[in-house]
């Protein structure tokens, strides 16, 4: 039997971390198998339903760099993969239990309804849903009403064991993760609608037909929509069909114990993708939340975690979303990037932060070659990609002068300050004209030896005097970058700065 199984989102919303985790698991899950990994739309909720959501989840997963083998982009053999293309097909098979006594036309206005709900509520009864007020018209009549074009839905008749002879009182089913599950009948919601009065399928409905005729053998989703499993197997059974194989996910939940949410911090993919973090380190990170798959091994390309996977690697315990954790990935990836790729990930955020001159001005050639040369310097610390511009912004103009503190040792004035920015320009130009960090250590070293200074009270006001700050990235680097010239004027202002009263 050949594996098939599928993401389908609603196009409701931007996609987020839960979603991505289930298309990756499902993906990954297909991938191990050998079988096929399906993309279905959704979109029967037509008032909340977007076109900028189904581009956005295009462009998402385009930018993650996994994908489907069907679905509505690309076809196959199943087309249409848009529930609402799919509209007849619904219908249909609403009539088919209908018509075998699975279901039944409901005639209750929604003002009844909503008045049902409010006697409830006022009698503080324990009973909710819909109270099966139509369940019992005789097949002939409700069929007779409703062809005479009187408003109504079509409900799903849920089996009562303690009404219907030889109706079990539960339905059982199995789930890979979890193990056998039985629900009460009487705990699912009563009698649900299945088709809408102006004929549109709910998402139970078009669901369980969609699996159906698109041959899903497994179905992998979050543990969120494990209330609504039993109703699924309930409309199998009416149909005669077989269903899939269930597998519920564990939920993916913040360091509070609540399930992941904006107030956690970040939850969309756009949102990461803004701050600066690399696809490879979101999905290396998603694959684990929840899983397992080599004692002592953290990093992982999308084909390893494809050949590692497995449902018996799953937990079923929540999955903590620890944004520490990812940042740590994010900065393992960062420093696996060659310069030049690592320069054109970063080159939008550079651009937004007007690191080449004008308002999101792109940089000359002269510039990109700089920047390019620079990311030695920043990549070993930096944890996303927005922290690369945000670090060499000296590079590119005359960083602002510091308080004149800043350029003081401890223990010092400013008076030794200009004394040692005075020792060290004398060394400058050799240091900026250093083949490497190595050579130039090695001249700094002997230089401040010969001059019997403290090295790090040597490099202090220099760093300043160049970068703009104490901290900054490794100042050899930024010297030879820089050039003597550009270093020595630089100097030459610090020193003008600190002796001015």
């Amino acid at each position: 039997m050949e594996i098939k199984d599928r993401y389908a989102p609603s196009p409701t919303g931007l996609q987020h971390v839960g979603g991505v985790r289930t298309a990756l698991f499902n993906y990954l899950f297909a991938r191990s198998t050998g079988g096929k990994f399906i993309l279905r739309l959704e979109d029967t909720d037509r008032t909340r339903s977007d076109d900028a959501y189904v581009q956005n989840l295009y462009d998402t997963f385009a930018w993650l760099g996994f994908g489907w083998d069907e679905g509505p982009d690309c076809g196959g053999p199943s087309a249409p993969y848009i529930q609402s293309h799919r509209f007849n097909l619904y219908a249909e098979y609403t009539r088919q239990l209908v018509q075998s006594g699975c279901a039944y036309y409901c005639f209750c206005s929604s003002e009844r309804i909503e008045k049902i709900r409010q006697e409830r509520e006022a009698a503080r009864s324990s009973e909710s849903g819909y109270d099966r007020h139509c369940r019992e018209i005789p097949a002939d009549e409700a069929a007779h009403r409703a062809a005479a074009g009187e408003a109504c839905t079509i409900r799903l008749k849920i089996p009562l064991g303690e009404t219907d002879a030889g109706v079990p009182e539960s339905t059982k089913f199995n789930d890979l993760l979890l193990g056998s599950i039985e629900w009460k009948n009487k705990d699912i919601n009563p009698d649900p609608v299945l088709l809408k009065s102006d004929g549109f399928p709910t998402y139970h409905l078009a669901n369980v037909v969609d699996d159906h005729l698109m041959g899903i053998t497994h179905v992998m989703r979050a543990q969120e929509w494990l209330p609504s499993t039993p109703l699924h197997v309930i409309m199998y059974e009416a149909f005669g069909w077989a269903p899939p194989v269930f597998c519920h996910l564990p939920m993916v939940m913040g360091q509070d114990g609540k399930k992941l949410s904006k107030r956690h911090g970040a939850t969309s993919i756009d949102e990461f993708r803004r701050q600066g973090y690399l696809p490879q380190a979101l999905i290396n990170y998603i694959a684990l939340l929840g899983a397992s798959y080599e004692e002592g091994k953290d990093m992982y390309t999308l084909a390893e975690l494809a050949e590692r996977f497995s449902v018996e690697k799953l937990n079923t315990a929540p999955a903590v979303f620890d944004y520490k954790k990812l940042e740590w990935y994010n900065g393992q990836y960062i420093r696996m990037k060659g310069d030049e790729e690592l320069a054109a990930l970063s080159i939008d955020a550079a651009m937004s932060a007007d690191l080449f001159g004008a308002t999101g001005r792109e940089p000359d050639a002269a510039q990109r070659a700089l920047y390019t040369a620079a990311m030695p310097l920043v990549k070993e610390r930096a944890v996303f990609l927005s922290d690369i511009p945000a670090k060499l912004g000296y590079l590119f103009a005359e960083p602002p002068l510091p308080q004149r503190e800043e350029f003081v040792p401890k223990k010092a004035d400013v008076a030794a300050a200009i004394a040692l920015l005075d020792k060290a320009r004398a060394i400058t130009a050799a240091l900026a004209n250093a083949p490497n960090d190595e050579e130039a250590e090695i001249l700094l070293k002997a230089f401040a030896k010969q001059e019997g200074l403290k090295l790090g009270d040597l490099m202090m006001p220099l760093r300043v005097a160049i970068t703009g700050a104490r901290v900054s990235p490794p100042l050899f680097g930024s010297l030879r970058l820089l050039g003597a010239d550009v270093s020595l004027a630089r100097i030459d202002r610090a020193r003008k700065y600190l002796t001015a009263q």
